[in-house]
């Protein structure tokens, strides 16, 4: 027996309301109005930020590190997603739980693991020495650290969403394609690459949303030195005790990854076209 409108309706009240009240709400006071900052003019401070030199290099590096971390994640996770999807179908399942396995283990744990591949005495320390490329190279505390670490914690989430994607397209659309003269490259961009658009966008906003708003791993790879937006978020909250300059990074933080869900949002509706 089908609901009723209004009863249907009747049963999202529940859900809206949490939602509302247990985060709508605090979101927008904490943003806008932080009841622990001595001056609650949060639009203020967001001015006096976008004219502050060091904010807009913290800034412009969190861009450019999620930015890089997004198209690793791509680079690395779609040809993965599109094996599995094209492996026999009693292998698919093992193959897409080893692929996603990282997601189940802490994200602390696995950044630690970059801090022992990374250091000094690390493993591609060590290499680059032994060839004699470089003499006692620090790879911690940089950028490359940070893309490397986030790009680990991400590229399972662009795997899953990819291959929700590939899974349904028949390889028979493949097929007709080659047999209408299109070579495998060609089969692969304008039949394969246009059905999988949509998870592949969702994984990209998803890995550069992850990236933008991470903390643990820019914090134990990036450093003081290389400064991220999250790891700011947390000197003008803990240290600082300024809630007032959190909340305009958060702000900073919400309008990018708002930003990226639009972009994502039109680039789907211009594939499906």
């Amino acid at each position: 027996m089908l609901l009723s409108r209004r009863a249907a309706g009747l049963l999202l009240v529940p859900g809206l309301a949490l939602v509302a009240f247990g985060f709508l709400y605090p979101f927008a006071v904490t943003l806008f109005a932080p009841p622990a900052a001595e001056d609650p003019n949060v639009l203020g401070k967001l001015g006096g930020m976008l004219g502050d030199g060091y904010v807009l290099e913290v800034v412009a590096r969190t861009i450019r590190v999620a930015v890089t971390t997004t198209a690793c994640c791509l680079l690395l996770g779609f040809p993965v997603a599109y094996m599995i999807s094209r492996a026999p179908q009693r292998r698919r399942g093992l193959l897409l739980a080893l692929a996603i396995f990282p997601l189940l283990l802490s994200t602390v744990v696995r950044t630690f693991s970059w801090l022992v591949i990374l250091g000094r005495n690390g493993l591609i320390s060590t290499i680059l020495n032994d060839l004699r490329l470089a003499d006692g190279a620090q790879l911690l505390y940089t950028e490359f650290a940070l893309v490397a670490g986030l790009t680990q914690l991400f590229t399972p989430i662009v795997i899953l969403t990819s291959y929700s994607s590939l899974s349904h397209v028949d390889e028979a659309l493949e097929e007709a394609a080659r047999g209408l003269g299109a070579g495998p490259g060609k089969a692969f961009r304008q039949v394969v690459l246009p059905l999988a658009l949509p998870g592949v966008l969702v994984g990209a906003t998803l890995a550069f949303a992850g990236a933008i708003t991470a903390f643990t791993t820019p914090l134990l790879l990036g450093g003081t030195r290389n400064r991220t937006l999250a790891t700011l978020l947390y000197d003008y909250a803990n240290v600082k005790l300024d809630w007032g300059g959190a909340s305009a990074i958060a702000l900073i933080m919400t309008a990018l990854v708002l930003a990226a869900a639009v972009a994502s949002g039109r680039l789907s509706k211009a594939g499906a076209v």
